[in-house]
């Protein structure tokens, strides 16, 4: 146990994470230079292309340091926000954190977040310094960041360029000599936590372990704490970053992969705790919260016949991640599709684009929604994740909104366009600190129905790209909120529904038609589109139709000839316009996201 090491990376994105954890590799010589590639312990082909991780990986590395062997389980962590339940399974089965901060753009909103979450867990932070390589890099300046934005001491921070690989040596032995060893009673009852699941197609799922006390044996018959279920363990793993190395036992302090041979990666669930079924431990290891999703859309097959595959799609892709939710969902405008439970706005676009591309199917998105608390008037409550789904309103007595603690980072100089920003979205400020003359931290309790739209790429227009954000949910207010349907051609859209503050409906039912104008395309009549609060009409736009002269055959004659033929034409456009079917493009269901 002395020599072994468990201990995560934690950065904002962008700040070099997933290339130092292949220097790390690299340098412990657990891959070949042939073999090497950028990214090594991000898998999937999304994460290649965004250069962003979403899902977490552990790699067990060997190290020799003056002449001792050391055990390296190095744990690389998504740094996106909506991925941060897997950042905190994570570092609760590390001993240590590497805190990544850019040379050259220092201390961002989701270092701060992850921070606070290594805090918790008692983690040894060891401050590194990447980048260091790149002209516009300040390392004194950021030592000073981290030092008054976080709280700790970076005199001793590592330097290092993981694109040049200098200080990689240094980072190392920082790792051996600073991260404490696991602690933990070999002799005891076996106590483990699963701190990431995933579904290979021929094991079955595969559960990702950190034991605690006693051992993990092969052969052994565990139970699952949170639901009491008994498994027999068909094998054993050490994860490797080119294969994966079978062995008979895995010990207190190490991690290793657990084959169980289910069908359903969802049995497995991360947080759990896996103890022996003969002889149980009563503690499991920290409090076990399934992840719960924040942001709900419907996703629909453009071609209704496709329905099928959209379920078996989101069937194969749950296996890989447990945290996806999802429940069938009828649309009077789009068809059969599926209401899905995100856990933010990257996991959302995430999803979309792995089911068109994986399983190439062609889908269509309704505007994301949060889950709103209803109360009605006979004391009852319900959670509402559709619009669509609202009571009358003489039902609800009052209806409560999420509301979340959001950060944000920013230059000064873009300081009163970001204020004004969280205002116009509702946002209440609690804190404002400045860093140093040119940089600032604001926190503000912003509802969370007005980040899902598009706070996040507002935010970077209006800073430049230089601002950075980070939210996490606080509980739900009571809001005065309405909902607000849209009309086309006389029919609701229910895809279309948003719940909006009452003092904006009027405002934000104006610019919604008139962006809903723009996407239709003009039909044989006319087409009005109309925002309504209940049956009360509050904005309309219409549709101009196309023209068509059915006077060019008339030559001469009486006026009342074309006169006759106008009117025919009048009446068979009216007779058009009640029988007439709408085709609403995608562009006009993404038109509700694009308000401002």
């Amino acid at each position: 146990m002395k020599n072994i090491r468990n201990f995560s990376i934690i950065a904002h994105i962008d700040h070099g994470k997933s290339t130092l954890a292949d220097r790390i590799i690299q340098e412990c010589g657990s891959v070949a230079e042939r073999e090497m590639g950028t990214q090594m312990m991000d898998t999937m082909d999304i994460e290649q292309e965004r250069g962003i991780t979403i899902k977490a990986q552990s790699v067990r590395l060997d190290y020799v340091k003056d002449g001792k062997p050391y055990i390296l389980n190095l744990i690389d962590t998504p740094g996106h926000v909506d991925f941060s339940y897997e950042v905190s399974k994570s570092l609760a089965s590390s001993d240590g954190a590497l805190l990544i901060v850019d040379a050259a753009q220092g201390v961002e909103a989701q270092t701060i977040a992850n921070v606070y979450l290594a805090l918790d867990n008692n983690l040894e932070l060891i401050p590194v310094i990447n980048k260091i390589d790149l002209p516009a890099a300040e390392p004194e300046r950021v030592a000073e960041e981290i030092e008054e934005a976080i709280g700790i001491d970076a005199t001793d921070a590592v330097l290092t360029s993981a694109k040049t690989g200098i200080g990689i040596r240094e980072l190392c032995d920082a790792i051996v000599d600073r991260v404490p060893p696991p602690v933990g009673n070999p002799d005891d009852t076996t106590k483990a936590i699963i701190y990431d699941s995933w579904f290979d197609q021929y094991l079955g799922a595969l559960a990702l372990v950190r034991v605690f006390d006693g051992e993990v044996r092969k052969g052994q018959v565990i139970k699952l704490m949170s639901n009491g279920e008994e498994h027999n363990i068909l094998d054993l793993m050490y994860p490797h970053p080119m294969k994966k190395i079978k062995t008979q036992s895995i010990k207190t302090g190490e991690i290793g992969i657990v084959v169980l041979g289910l069908k359903e990666v969802s049995v497995v669930s991360v947080g759990d705790t896996i103890t022996d079924a003969k002889n149980p431990t009563l503690e499991p290891v920290g409090e076990y919260e399934p992840a719960k999703p924040f942001v709900f859309a419907g996703i629909f097959p453009i071609d209704t016949d496709k329905f099928e595959d959209l379920r078996d799609a989101l069937d194969k892709l749950k296996l890989n991640d447990s945290s996806l939710s999802y429940e069938p969902e009828t649309s009077v405008a789009l068809g059969f599709g599926f209401r899905v439970g995100f856990l933010g706005m990257l996991h959302m676009e995430v999803i979309k684009e792995r089911l068109e591309r994986e399983f190439n199917l062609d889908l269509i998105a309704s505007a994301p929604s949060v889950i709103y608390e209803v109360y009605l008037n006979n004391g009852d409550k319900i959670d509402v994740q559709n619009p669509s789904q609202l009571p009358e309103v003489n039902r609800i007595d009052r209806i409560e909104e999420p509301y979340v603690r959001a950060t944000v980072i920013t230059p000064s100089e873009y300081l009163g366009n970001i204020i004004t920003l969280l205002i116009n979205k509702r946002g209440v400020q609690t804190k404002m600190t400045y860093l140093n003359k040119e940089r600032v931290i604001l926190e503000y309790e912003v509802p969370m129905n007005e980040i899902v739209m598009d706070f996040y790429d507002t935010l970077k227009s209006i800073s430049k790209g230089y601002a950075s954000f980070d939210y996490e949910p606080i509980g739900f207010k009571t809001g005065d909120l309405v909902k607000l349907d849209i009309k086309v051609a006389g029919e609701s859209v229910d895809a279309l529904s948003i719940v909006v503050p009452r003092t904006q409906a009027l405002s934000r039912g104006r610019i919604l038609v008139k962006n809903m104008k723009e996407q239709i395309p003009r039909q044989l009549f006319e087409v009005a589109v109309q925002a309504s609060l209940g049956s009360q009409v509050i904005a309309r736009e219409t549709v101009k139709s196309m023209g068509k002269n059915v006077t060019a055959k008339c030559y001469g004659g009486d006026i009342t000839r074309k006169r006759k033929l106008l009117e025919k034409q009048k009446a068979g456009k009216k007779r058009m316009k009640s029988i007439g079917k709408v085709q609403l493009p995608q562009e006009a269901f993404m038109s509700v996201l694009k308000m401002d």
